[in-house]
């Protein structure tokens, strides 16, 4: 359904533009917003549209690890688990809460087999039992893999049964503005404004026919992770996300400050996560140009190597760097990388084609030793050892122009998962913006840290979830047109006055993007300290200042479209940072992946100077959640809550039937 709206003097000249109306309106198109797509078809919804950018970008699609996880419910062996068991481990990882774990965990199963029935070949034996291993963060074998693209065989089959079932998609679309009306005395989703980049547009005159309004009863908004806004980062160079939508719109975040960082290629941005370090490569540093004054620049912070060499090995199935595991553990080796590159100016690879310097089996910790002798993987070389044990992450890189049998691999830290993101319910509503669903990475649904693959699990979990919801409480129209076309009006006045104030702006959009994320690498990432937040803020809010007002050069629409991505972008990496600042300030001190320096600390390493001591973690605060809720026209405000407990809901089958039957499950 379709009608046309009138809005006076954009860019210029009085433009009517189609009101494009749709049930739902899904805006993204990685794992968790397929799914959700699928699930509305499932339970009814027909009339639902999914606008992206295009099916073959975001993260979801070209990205993964060695051997990408997907965290679930053990189903093999005689392993005993359960809803509440797995529960227990997602919520035991501190600031998540216990209904969120428990709806994670209860929808585990069911999120899996609905991949396995779309074909997704998940590994099983000749009965039938789905094999698992253990990842980081997990007490049992939950963990399980189709190689090191896990993510994209979920999508490329969810894409197929997307055109299977006939569900509309309109790609090449750059959603601009989130519309949020006050209806009842409530903030609802009502729909959005996106930029068409199939349009021609020889001239700027041109521009308005981009503009599409997209009119929905819900939204489901499944944008990822926040990728744009950080230099150092493995997110693919294809990913922004656009949590930075909705936090414009006032739309309440949690536990912002909670993301994980881990060792990563650079080249071809990859995590070297599994046994890219159980192979135990050789590490070394060389300068700027990559070859002079080689050498291997771990082993003078380690007296006993196989110490070294064993931690390494650790860095496998420990790879996020986490404050916990610096002093004595695997994370050391993450800060020594970032000495080594940041602060010394350095360049660091992994060198799979020879031994560590007195590298010995028998120095290895048992669980190192043991390891590799289980994956016959005892062999003369790194390499040798990571051909026994996955030769597909060889070809990989070779699939990428990177030949790992004949050079080294360039590495740095860098910015992988926001564990945070935006507020949502147990059924992934927005907590302050009705008829909003962020599912996905930009669903804040997750602890300080998490099993390894889970994120995988949340984004279909919430898929399912969302449509549930949309299809027994919201499937009736409530909209009142008026406010819809007032929300649409506002929202293109402001983007039409935007782009007057940048037609005499000198400023490029790379320039402006580049500026915001070394700011984020510096300040917001894995090291903080108020010393480098409260400046970085200053910076960060006056660049925000000056986007707002006078924007960027635009000379093309691909201009205008990245001219908003950084408005968006911009003011979401304020938000972010301000709520670093806030937990740090607060007392949090070092958690998750994020280490908060300060010279009256305790000292990371003996062989590092007190420019390396840090605040050890208030764990206090394991029991709290951060909320955030943003406001452009004013202040920031934060707060910590209690985190709600793990249910002990009533599982007597009768009066759970009716209490189904009569849809009380959904108040």
């Amino acid at each position: 359904m379709e009608n046309d709206i009138l809005i006076s003097s954009f860019l210029g000249k009085d433009t009517k533009f189609k009101i494009h109306k749709v049930h739902t309106l899904v805006i993204g198109s990685g794992a968790a917003g397929l799914n959700a797509s699928i699930q509305l078809h499932v339970n009814g919804i027909r009339d639902a549209l999914i606008i992206t950018e295009g099916l073959q970008m975001g993260t979801s699609i070209n990205t993964g690890s060695d051997k990408q996880t997907y965290y679930k419910l053990s189903m093999c062996g005689a392993d005993d688990d359960s809803p509440q068991a797995l529960a227990e481990a997602l919520y035991a990882g501190g600031s998540m809460h216990g209904d969120l774990a428990l709806v994670e965990a209860s929808l585990s199963a069911r999120a899996f087999m609905g991949l396995v029935n779309l074909g997704v070949p998940f590994p099983r034996d000749r009965f039938g039992q789905f094999v698992g291993y253990k990842t980081d963060h997990d007490p049992r074998q939950r963990a399980t893999s189709v190689g090191p693209y896990t993510s994209r065989e979920m999508c490329r089959l969810m894409i197929e049964e997307i055109r299977r079932r006939e569900i509309p998609v309109h790609e090449k679309r750059v959603a601009v503005s989130l519309l949020v009306a006050d209806e009842h005395g409530q903030r609802r989703a009502v729909g959005a404004i996106a930029l068409n980049m199939e349009k021609e547009a020889k001239s700027k005159d041109d521009w308005p026919a981009a503009f599409e309004i997209y009119e929905a009863e819900n939204v489901i908004f499944a944008v990822g992770g926040p990728g744009g806004l950080y230099k150092t980062s493995v997110y693919p160079q294809i990913h922004t996300g656009a949590i930075g939508l909705a936090l414009l719109k006032g739309a309440m975040a949690q536990n912002l400050n909670e993301s994980q960082f881990g060792m990563s290629s650079i080249k071809f941005r990859w995590n070297v996560s599994g046994t890219y370090m159980q192979c135990i490569p050789r590490i070394i540093s060389t300068t700027g140009d990559g070859i002079s004054q080689e050498r291997e620049f771990l082993a003078s912070y380690f007296a006993n190597q196989g110490e070294l060499h064993s931690l390494i090995f650790l860095k496998g199935y420990q790879w996020p760097f986490h404050a916990l595991k610096v002093v004595g553990g695997s994370s050391i080796i993450d800060i020594l990388v970032y000495n080594e590159t940041v602060i010394k100016g350095r360049r660091v690879f992994l060198d799979f084609r020879i031994n560590p310097t007195e590298f010995n089996f028998g120095n290895l910790r048992s669980e190192a030793s043991e390891y590799l002798k289980n994956s016959k993987a005892l062999d003369d070389s790194p390499l040798k050892r990571l051909q026994a044990m996955n030769p597909e992450a060889i070809m990989l890189y070779k699939d990428h122009g990177i030949d790992i049998t004949k050079e080294p691999l360039e590495i740095a830290v860098c910015a992988q998962h926001n564990n945070g993101g935006l507020a949502a319910n147990l059924w992934w509503e927005s907590e302050n913006i009705k008829h909003l669903f962020p599912v996905g990475e930009v669903n804040g649904s997750h602890g300080v840290t998490r099993p390894g693959g889970a994120a995988l699990n949340a984004g279909q979990v919430g898929g399912y979830r969302a449509a549930e919801y949309i299809t027994n409480i919201y499937d009736k129209r409530t909209l009142i047109p008026k406010s819809v076309e007032e929300s649409a009006r506002k929202a293109l006045r402001d983007l039409s006055d935007w782009i007057e104030n940048a037609r005499e702006s000198k400023s490029t959009w790379q320039k402006q993007r580049e500026e915001l994320q070394i700011r984020m690498t510096r300040a917001g990432a894995h090291i903080r300290s108020l010393e480098v937040l409260r400046p970085a803020l200053r910076e960060a809010w006056q660049q925000w200042r000056t986007l707002k007002t006078r924007g960027n050069r635009l000379d093309n629409l691909q201009d205008l479209a990245e001219g908003f991505r950084n408005l968006q972008l911009c003011y979401a990496h304020v938000v972010y940072l301000e709520t670093i600042l806030y937990s740090i300030a607060g007392g949090l001190g070092s958690r998750g992946s994020a280490l908060v320096l300060d010279k009256k600390g305790e000292l990371a390493s003996e062989h590092l100077g007190d420019d390396w001591r840090f605040t050890p973690e208030n764990a206090e605060f394991r029991a709290r959640v951060l909320q955030t809720i943003p406001d452009p026209e004013g202040e920031i405000t934060h707060q910590w809550i209690e985190r709600r407990p793990l249910p002990q809901s009533d599982t007597w089958f009768e009066t759970a039937w009716a209490a189904f039957l009569e849809k009380e499950i959904y108040k």
